[in-house]
């Protein structure tokens, strides 16, 4: 079983831990870390985007972020990610590599097989710089279907025009974004 920390409205933890499962079954607020594998071809800004396993308890069959995954509790992000890297995409990174894009708060409610799941997330948001081909990463076969890498300009907009199935926040996108852009500027 998963236990996360429950946190306040800053990700801190409040000392009340619970299953992953009640999280979100009640919609207690958790962490989560969030990283986006980006690479350039040929002058072309790019992201991996992997494809849900349609055995997921939510989104099931729709393309996500790189790598994602849920804090444990008494863990912190950064470890949390290296691990989510290491576990879903085969990836052995350094915590030097992650580059912090921000914070986000969500939350939403949907019914995924037939149950009511609730979410309500705080993230923090890393971009990673990674230029290998998609066969080179080994998806865990329980979470990820695939691996795709998507022009990013074209992700964006299809991501905004809902022309692809995903479970991805345009916001989060943007904030990718201007953290490449402003290490493109430096």
């Amino acid at each position: 079983m998963e236990w996360l920390d429950i946190v306040d409205e800053n990700g801190v933890p409040t000392g009340q831990v619970v299953s992953r499962q009640e999280a979100h079954r009640l919609g207690l607020r958790h962490r989560t870390s969030h990283v986006w594998i980006v690479r350039r071809r040929e002058g072309n800004l790019q992201v991996l985007l992997q494809k849900r396993s349609e055995e997921k308890d939510s989104y099931p069959g729709c393309y996500d972020i790189s790598s994602a995954g849920h804090i444990p509790a008494g863990a912190d992000f950064v470890p949390s990610a290296l691990r989510e890297l290491k576990e879903e995409l085969g990836v052995t990174a350094r915590p030097e590599e992650l580059l912090y894009c921000g914070q986000r708060r969500f939350r939403f409610q949907e019914v995924f097989h037939g149950r009511p799941f609730r979410d309500d997330q705080v993230s923090n948001i890393y971009v990673m710089w990674l230029d290998w081909d998609e066969d080179r990463f080994l998806p865990q076969k329980e979470e990820i279907s695939e691996v795709r890498w998507f022009d990013f300009a074209d992700c964006l907009r299809r991501v905004e025009e809902g022309s692809i199935p995903t479970c991805i926040f345009p916001e989060e996108l943007r904030m990718v974004l201007r953290r490449v852009e402003e290490d493109n500027r430096e």
